[in-house]
């Protein structure tokens, strides 16, 4: 008996490779476009024009694709000539107020909370000094951020609490609008916490994993019981506060254990969160937990029922608060081509328990993101060169692809650490992102005005 070979396995990811740097077809299922990518617009195609198209980029003519591109009208730019800036002030600082945990989470960055070092508390003098240098280099009116990271902040609520307190002062006598946010597991939140949520009008971000099942199995307490049941009751306390005036959002990050997100999405939107995120885990300390390219395909499938759900709960005239798709609508809608994935290192950076500087909360305790310290201030040649080395100009093989100012080079500290493991989930993100801003703008603009406001 003949075997018969079936050739290769299809390629997935074929209709999101990139082919050429200024051009990318995109299809919504009714609809066939020409995405542009300089200027960040989108262009309708006869059905004619699109085989042509195709069949340029099939056979890796993309020369010719390109001008066929400026003939049916585009206005096909070159690439941005950009010019790195020596020096960016401070805007945001992260306080690592507390390097140590009560969780167990097996995948945690922060190798709960201690960064693979002693577990420290932030002194209060550190947190003041360290508040005074955000505010002090800011002029009236310019807006600044204070956040509280870890480890759990809440380990250490009385430097959390006096520096809420001691920087609405400053910033008040200075005219400096501030804002704050903190990360949090959630689980030690006390009444007097939740006052100073709203008093100062708090973001907090919630790290949770799914419901009970998904959560207690990826973030236990040390103790290796689970944490969603105590978790779950300071939700609910947070949710319940009378004429609630902070934010309440949830993180999911997403190893191969908790995939099923159209799952997960509804239980969590039930729980009454404000918004919701989901992020792959990319790049842990220990290796555990990290996402793999076939967990990631899986990732992306599942991500994109949840893209269906929020375009049906449209249909029925409702937005569903899920950033993944706002953020990235937002981004299309409001293109900036920007040339960095986040400030870290320019104008957010992270204060570690000791009062050293490092270019976001992730770095913490890292040489390869040291910044100076409290004391002396940015080393300006490290931050120089920092924003010299990782803007999107400087990135291989972002460059080439179409999806770049979409991602803008993506995670600098997940880059430095493992490469780039998820390109093809990013632009299949991206890519269904684009289709689903085409049919809202087709069907319902009226969402699409609330969904990308600046």
């Amino acid at each position: 008996m003949s075997v018969i070979d079936a050739g290769p396995a299809p390629d997935r990811h074929r209709h999101t490779r990139p082919r050429s740097a200024k051009i990318h077809l995109i299809d919504d299922g009714v609809g066939k476009y020409v995405f542009n990518v300089e200027k960040g617009s989108l262009h309708s195609l006869a059905s004619t024009h699109r085989a042509s198209l195709e069949s340029a980029m099939e056979f890796g003519d993309i020369k010719r694709a390109e001008l066929m591109a400026s003939g049916l009208g585009l206005d096909i730019m070159q690439p941005i000539n950009f010019k790195p800036p020596k020096t960016v002030p401070l805007k945001a600082i992260s306080l690592a107020v507390a390097q140590k945990c009560n969780l167990g989470c097996s995948y945690c960055y922060a190798e709960q909370g201690s960064f693979g070092g002693n577990s420290e508390h932030m002194l209060p003098s550190v947190a003041k000094a360290s508040i005074d240098r955000l505010i002090n280099q800011s002029q009236a009116g310019e807006a600044v951020t204070l956040a509280f990271m870890g480890g759990e902040p809440l380990t250490n609520c009385k430097t959390l609490h006096a520096s809420c307190e001691y920087a609405a002062q400053q910033a008040a006598k200075r005219e400096v609008p501030i804002g704050f946010t903190m990360t949090t597991n959630a689980t030690l939140i006390k009444p007097e916490d939740i006052a100073l949520f709203q008093k100062y009008k708090f973001t907090l971000t919630v790290s949770i994993d799914g419901l009970k099942e998904e959560n207690d199995a990826l973030r236990p307490f040390l103790s290796g019981k689970g944490s969603f049941d105590r978790l779950s009751k300071n939700i609910k306390a947070l949710l319940a506060t009378e004429n609630r005036v902070f934010r309440v959002l949830a993180r999911v990050t997403v190893t191969p254990k908790n995939t099923n997100l159209p799952y997960i999405m509804p239980g969590l939107l039930a729980m009454g969160f404000d918004q919701i995120m989901f992020s792959p885990m990319l790049s842990s300390p220990s290796g555990r937990d990290q996402m793999q390219a076939e967990d990631l395909d899986k990732l992306l499938d599942q991500l994109i029922l949840c893209g269906e759900a929020f375009y049906a709960a449209l249909e029925k005239g409702k937005i569903l608060p899920l950033a993944n798709v706002t953020t990235m609508l937002a981004r299309i809608h409001n293109y900036k081509r920007e040339q960095y994935p986040c400030g870290a290192g320019g104008g957010y950076m992270g204060v570690s328990a000791k009062g050293e500087l490092y270019a976001c909360h992730r770095f913490v305790d890292d040489e390869a993101g040291h910044m100076g310290d409290i004391s002396s201030g940015v080393d300006l040649d490290k931050q120089s060169s920092w924003l010299a080395q990782r803007n999107l100009q400087s990135q291989s093989p972002c460059t080439t692809c179409w999806a770049r100012y979409l991602c803008s080079g993506s995670c600098h500290y997940e880059t430095i650490k493992r490469g780039r493991p998820a390109c093809d989930y990013i632009r299949g993100w991206a890519y269904h992102c684009l289709a689903l801003y085409t049919r809202i703008s087709r069907d319902h603009g009226w969402a699409l005005k609330q969904l990308v406001a600046d």
